[in-house]
């Protein structure tokens, strides 16, 4: 995958300013310093989960390797740097061949992950690790939200279909991004062709309010989407009135008529009465869905009513209420010195104010009770006991600089499913609630 697959605009040729200034400034004063080549150990995880979610899920892995392969200070990136004056030249000598040859191992994209949780490492010199960090937390803090939002969402939809359609209120290239997210958590389909297009991922849609109000007569409407679109489409019915709506749209289509979109109003009562309506009028196996500003609680208080799918878009984009997940990139360890033999040490940083870490290289493993539902993350340093040893979380994705764990993005959405179904019951109740298993340091 290239620049393309990132949701970039194809004018921009690198990652390479996806960052903040004082991780370049942090590089000269290591370049000056002699430390620069430090062999170090970063590591990527959360302090807590957002209040009240019982679990986060890891998205965004794979745009986080295409962003490390495409980290490259050109010509145009190193003039602009030189220009600002933001480091020296002998430091944009050294960027101007920069390519990480570290390796990273993580939490496969996908999966569940709690306080603590070690969900990516990032081993290499200090230069080329300390760079990382902005691309590195601004894909996993956004796409781990949406996710974990979307997993929630899908969890309350059950085996009813979630089409993501939350473009229009988000950047645009967020919007990409979201929907591939929302992928991973469960959604279905999205309306977002950039993210068909760059991902794979179905895409749906019909038609809007404007196409109704448009014609003379919301009949006309009807008339030319069927004739277009066939009557297997998805007629909008509540531009007016929804009954009768309803009543000309299954006249048009027939029973073939393949679902009609509920966008206002309450919407359990709605869809009742036009489930009641086109069961009377023969449209039995024309599909009802629904619209308007949802989340995952008013997609519960919907399990009851004849609904066949749901579309999300502002609370989905939005996290539903937690747009990022507060992940942090810190160092955990790094050699003695540049030697490259030099004994790692750990570090961490032991500030008051509850953003202390814990130093050192961690593994982590998730241990099962007797009918095989996780009940603890559990992470440690140094060996691995014999008993987590094939619990293990994290996996290989760059080996010295070359990524070796890309996937398939419905492998990934794969994964998710079964991750969560490993979980105890309780982890998909919506009611607030501490992390649904403990994190236990070793």
């Amino acid at each position: 995958m290239g620049v393309a697959d990132l949701g970039l605009p194809v004018d921009v040729p690198s990652t390479a300013l996806f960052t903040d200034q004082y991780e370049l400034t942090m590089l000269e004063a290591a370049l000056a310093a002699g430390t620069a080549g430090r062999r170090s150990v970063f590591e990527v995880f959360t302090r807590r989960l957002p209040e009240g979610r019982r679990y986060g899920v890891v998205a965004g892995t794979g745009r986080v390797l295409d962003a490390v392969e495409n980290f490259r200070f050109d010509a145009d990136v190193l003039g602009f740097l030189r220009e600002r004056e933001i480091v020296d030249e002998p430091t944009l000598e050294w960027l101007s061949s920069y390519r990480f040859g570290g390796d990273v191992w993580g939490y496969p994209e996908g999966e569940v992950y709690f306080p603590g949780s070690p969900i990516l490492r990032v081993e290499g010199s200090f230069a080329e690790c300390v760079l990382l960090e902005t691309v590195i937390l601004s894909i996993l803090n956004h796409d781990s939200a949406i996710a974990a939002a979307a997993s929630r969402m899908s969890s309350a939809a059950g085996d009813r279909p979630l089409i993501e359609m939350g473009a229009r209120r988000t950047h645009e290239l967020a919007a990409v991004a979201a929907s591939r997210a929302a992928y991973v958590g469960g959604f279905t389909s999205t309306s977002d062709l950039a993210a068909g297009f760059r991902y794979n991922i179905p895409t749906v849609g019909t038609s809007a309010h404007a196409f109704t109000l448009l014609h003379d007569r919301e009949r006309d409407a009807f008339q030319a989407q069927v004739n277009s679109l066939g009557r297997g489409t998805t007629l909008l019915v509540d531009t007016y009135d929804v009954a009768e709506a309803v009543r000309t749209a299954v006249e048009i289509a027939g029973p073939e008529l393949g679902a009609v979109r509920i966008d206002s109003g309450d919407l359990l009562l709605v869809a009742h009465r036009v489930r009641q309506q086109l069961d009377e009028l023969g449209a039995t196996r024309t599909k009802i869905v629904v619209t308007s500003d949802l989340d995952e609680y008013a997609i519960a208080s919907l399990a009851a009513a004849p609904v066949d799918a749901y579309g999300v878009g502002t609370q989905l984009v939005t996290g539903s209420g937690h747009p990022t997940c507060s992940m942090v990139y810190k160092l955990v360890a790094r050699a003695e010195s540049a030697d490259p033999g030099a004994p790692l040490v750990s570090v961490a940083k032991r500030s008051t104010g509850g953003k202390t870490s814990i130093g050192g290289r961690k593994w982590a493993a998730r241990r099962l009770d007797e009918y095989g539902v996780a009940e603890a993350e559990v992470i440690g340093t140094g060996n691995v006991p014999a008993r987590l040893a094939d619990r293990q979380l994290q996996v290989e994705l760059i080996k010295a600089g070359q990524v070796v764990g890309r996937e398939p993005l419905d492998a990934v959405r794969d994964r998710h499913t079964a991750a969560r179904a490993g979980l105890p019951i309780s982890a998909t109740q919506l009611s607030r609630g501490e992390a649904v298993i403990p994190t236990e340091h070793v």
